[in-house]
């Protein structure tokens, strides 16, 4: 799942532009354009290269999944499981309303039908008990969503999976680094994906994974992405495929990405602590992941007071040099998947939902600004 518009690496056009702290900007310091010149060099630059597969090594070692399997972006990196593992029409899939679309889409590219479930109040995620309240004979996968950095509630999840005979695909695409006891999100299904959009922990401009522990599946979601061709036999096509390969280029980049997670997390780690410390006077309130959670905190998200008007909020951010989002639409006020069904808690986050600066390299001052621009704005609707 992606779906935050490109970063902004130097703001704006014009003189006050150039203070503008972007929503996200990728931090491309380590050895991303070496290993791209290597590409070039060797003139491996297309689907075929040694930093397609240094680079899924590095994120099944990142996730601990036995397989990892580069595609072009994080949209494919969902349609592509929820097709091996059969999914078609007269299938139903339950998804959050919550979500970014590419979610849903998925899902009603393969023909299947998406059944839209609430949200918890607390960390915003997939709502187990309205999940179990929602299976119908049809039902044959969930598709728990990894918002912001946050985890589902995946022993829930999966225990009504297994006692309903359902399959999982997780979308991680925010999540590259959360965990949940231990365990890193993606992993607890049949299936997890995640994006390396421009706006990920880990990017690669546009790029996806998905992750296994099932070697069949493994073996399957590599051929389907290839044009459906025999892996032992060149140019024999067995099965209906999907160009949804990685570019050796893209895998460079990420691969020089992965050798830096880990302080890429600590960072945004920081600043996710300072905002909460520094914002705890006001009357916002922040996502909650669940105990055993260790978020990555991909984006650092809060509500705003109730009959704040986020729009002139947000304006007034932009004013004072601090770019901002609103969380997403629920999916279910789509036109193309309008429902008059009522999800409250969804519809509720999505009004007053909004995601602060939360790229790697903020400094102490930047983070300051942020924090005052906000702190200013509620004050001028008497919200602060």
């Amino acid at each position: 799942m992606s779906g935050l518009v490109d970063a902004v690496p130097n703001g704006r056009p014009g003189s006050a532009a150039r203070s503008l702290i972007p929503v996200y900007r990728p931090d491309l310091s380590g050895n991303e354009r070496a290993y791209v010149l290597d590409c070039v060099d060797s003139s491996w630059i297309s689907s075929i290269g040694a930093y397609i597969g240094r680079f899924e090594a590095a994120i099944a070692g990142a996730t601990g999944a036995r397989h990892a399997v580069a595609v072009c972006n994080g949209t494919v990196a969902l349609h592509l499981p929820l097709h091996c593992l059969g999914l078609g029409p007269g299938d139903e899939v339950i998804v959050p309303s919550f979500t970014y679309i590419a979610s849903v889409n998925t899902i009603a590219q393969t023909g299947a039908t998406p059944v839209f479930a609430e949200s918890r109040a607390g960390d915003w995620m997939l709502d187990p008990e309205d999940v179990e309240r929602r299976i119908t004979p049809r039902t044959k996968a969930i598709m728990p969503v990894h918002l912001f950095g946050a985890a589902c509630d995946m022993p829930a999840l999966m225990e009504i999976a297994r006692r309903r005979g359902l399959r999982v695909l997780e979308d991680a695409a925010e999540a590259l680094g959360t965990t949940l006891g231990g365990r890193q999100v993606g992993t607890f299904g049949d299936a997890g994906s995640f994006s390396f959009f421009g706006n990920k922990t880990v990017t690669t401009g546009e790029g996806g994974m998905v992750v296994t522990d099932d070697d069949e599946l493994a073996a399957r979601l590599r051929q389907v992405k290839g044009q459906g061709q025999s892996l032992t036999r060149r140019y024999w096509h067995e099965v209906l495929g999907f160009n949804y390969r990685m570019t050796n280029i893209c895998a460079a980049i990420g691969l020089a990405q992965a050798e830096r997670l880990p302080a890429i997390l600590a960072a945004k780690r920081r600043f996710a602590r300072f905002y909460r410390q520094a914002l705890a006077d006001l009357p916002v309130s922040f996502q909650q992941p669940l105990p055993g959670v260790d978020s990555a905190d991909w984006l650092v998200s809060l509500l705003l007071p109730p009959g704040t008007d986020r729009e002139r909020l947000m304006a007034e951010m932009s004013e004072a040099g601090v770019e901002t989002r609103p969380v997403f639409y629920p999916a279910h006020h789509m036109p193309m998947y309008r429902s008059d069904e009522r999800f409250p808690i969804a519809e509720d986050i999505a009004a007053r939902g909004l995601s602060l600066p939360s790229f790697p390299a903020l400094t102490d001052d930047e983070l300051d600004r942020v924090q005052h621009a906000l702190r200013a704005a509620l004050q001028a609707q008497g919200k602060g």
